[in-house]
């Protein structure tokens, strides 16, 4: 027998296998999808193929939030919430005891009011400077310049990154002997306490944020840029319209829904910030870093005493602020529509 005739066995006898195996599996799923068919008619079909991720988010997802309403309204340190006593809204009472809002040293759970303070002011400085850098960045994306699919594909790749490994990354960059200190040394200049500094804290978890996630939104913009029609700027071009007139009454309106959408986006996340800041600070220095979502973490499971109807107190107050930002952010955007 040749080669050539030896190869042309082996592969009859792999396409023999191969058709052989697969035609199993379809039987198979025949036999199985049939008789389901038959059971349930074919209407019912649909709900069998949505049936796995209705079970998932069941299980994950409504079932966990159902079980923190549970947690909310009892208390004590037990886990199954048969064993936990209905306290009503202790839990809640504890979190809003305080003789100023304005000075958490003055209030119950000082630390619930200071992550407050802290994600309030994340918040604001976060979001403005994310939807400016990714508004500026799309714009200029959107041009056409040199190696420009090259430099989409840069600025979105730290989005690809997990959160954990960037704030490593920026830790050893900015720690007391880390890449930007050294620099400094060898430039003649003193070391500056990035991590240790709670100014400093501030300002570098709100830059490294920005630099993680911005592309994400970024993209989102640059795809509503690509939608206007080009008509509208050469028209406007004619009439003598200059770069600002442009961009103010042409690219702004036709960009709002997608701004809208990166600002609804981008507010939920920066509340919920915690994977970055966690690995990154760990919520200080003291707790000039400590978000609510690691306030919640703490309590819940970091601490001695986990304090899981605090926990979910605090996380349902938060998903309560998210819920009316989200409503409110829907109603400007139906307003300017």
């Amino acid at each position: 027998m040749t080669d050539q005739s030896l190869g042309k066995s082996i592969k009859h006898i792999y396409d023999r296998l191969t058709n052989g195996i697969l035609g199993f599996f379809v039987s198979l799923t025949d036999l199985i999808f049939g008789t389901i068919q038959r059971w349930i008619g074919l209407k019912g079909m649909p709900y069998v193929f949505v049936l796995p991720n209705l079970l998932i988010f069941g299980i994950f997802i409504l079932f966990p939030m159902l079980l923190n309403f549970v947690y909310g309204f009892t208390g004590g340190t037990e886990f199954f919430p048969d064993q936990r006593p209905w306290v009503g809204t202790a839990n809640f009472e504890q979190l809003f005891t305080c003789e100023s809002f304005l000075d958490p040293n003055t209030c119950r759970e000082d630390l619930f009011w200071r992550a407050i303070f802290n994600t309030a002011g994340y918040v604001v400085f976060q979001v403005a400077l994310m939807l400016l850098a990714a508004l500026v960045t799309a714009v200029v994306l959107n041009r056409k310049i040199k190696a420009r699919g090259f430099f989409r594909s840069v600025y979105f790749y730290p989005v690809l990154l997990s959160p954990i490994v960037v704030a490593l990354i920026w830790k050893w960059i900015l720690q007391e002997n880390g890449l930007f200190n050294g620099i400094l040394v060898s430039l003649g200049r003193e070391k500056v306490p990035f991590m240790v500094d709670a100014q400093w804290a501030r300002f570098w978890v709100i830059i490294i944020s920005v630099w993680a996630f911005m592309g994400f939104y970024t993209l989102i913009l640059l795809a509503g840029l690509q939608a206007i029609p080009a008509d509208l700027y050469e028209a406007a071009s004619i009439d003598g319209a200059n770069a600002w007139h442009s961009f103010s009454r042409i690219t702004l309106p036709l960009l709002m829904p997608s701004i809208f959408v990166v600002l609804v986006l981008s507010l939920i996340r920066a509340v919920q910030i915690f994977d970055v800041v966690f690995a990154f600070t760990g919520g200080g220095p003291g707790t000039a870093t400590l978000y609510l979502v690691q306030y919640i973490y703490s309590k819940g499971f970091s601490s001695p005493s986990r304090q899981f109807g605090l926990a979910a107190a605090a996380s349902l107050i938060m998903a309560g602020v998210l819920i009316l930002l989200t409503l409110i952010q829907q109603l400007l955007q139906k307003e300017e529509a």
